[in-house]
């Protein structure tokens, strides 16, 4: 958010398409969630950050607020009633995109969705919580791949141990794949998880108003995980 307000507009503008990307999915399922088939529900996500921009609404999400995840799905509901209350209006179409999003099928990504009795809300917190991993997962592989293919390579057999002991492959398996010890593969699996952490509490303590937030977002991401 702090990115958004810095007075260079490309960088500024970097960091509104990388907020839009990370959340356009998690409010998109909430949307079909609500009932929105799947043309109503994008239009209404797209339309939902065109007025973000034109309204420079987001220049009142300040971190005394309260946390972002929330405004942002507050500020969706809203838009949702107000699309409800105008249902008998001619439909919107052919609309300019605010980002070219041509990469993310929302859709086909939505029909893998299991088909339980989750809320709204929680699938939500679902999706805006595995998306932040994701994106921790990213910056970590795009810090590996500026190292070098060395580190690229170990990263890309690697990762499956960032987020527990026993991923696809053994620590022997591994290190036979990367021409490594086991000892050194195990360090080198150390030295992820500790960096893959510390990015972790960076992405979350850039989502809460204050630092002492960060423990308790960290609960409720696990808490929507399990959920």
């Amino acid at each position: 958010m702090l990115a958004v307000r810095q007075p260079d507009s490309q960088a500024a503008a970097v960091a509104l398409e990388r907020l839009c990307r990370a959340y356009w999915y998690p409010l998109y399922v909430f949307a079909r969630r609500q009932g929105h088939g799947p043309e109503e529900a994008r239009d209404l996500t797209q339309e939902f950050f065109a007025q973000l921009l034109t309204r420079d609404a987001l220049h009142t999400a300040t971190p005394e607020r309260g946390r972002f995840r929330t405004f942002l799905l507050g500020s969706f509901k809203n838009l949702l009633i107000n699309e409800w209350k105008r249902a008998n209006r001619q439909k919107r179409g052919g609309q300019a995109e605010v980002f070219s999003l041509d990469d993310m099928d929302a859709e086909e990504r939505y029909r893998l969705e299991p088909r339980d009795e989750c809320t709204p809300e929680l699938l939500y917190d679902q999706r805006w919580a595995q998306t932040l991993l994701d994106r921790v997962v990213q910056r970590l592989q795009t810090e590996c791949d500026g190292d070098g293919e060395q580190r690229s390579r170990r990263f890309e057999v690697l990762k499956v141990f960032l987020l527990e002991d026993k991923g696809t492959l053994s620590f022997t398996e591994a290190a036979t794949a990367l021409g490594l010890s086991v000892v050194a593969t195990k360090g080198v699996v150390h030295r992820l998880r500790q960096r893959y952490r510390e990015i972790f509490r960076e992405e979350i303590a850039h989502t809460v108003a204050r630092p002492e937030d960060v423990e308790d977002e960290i609960r409720h991401l696990f808490q929507a995980l399990a959920a």
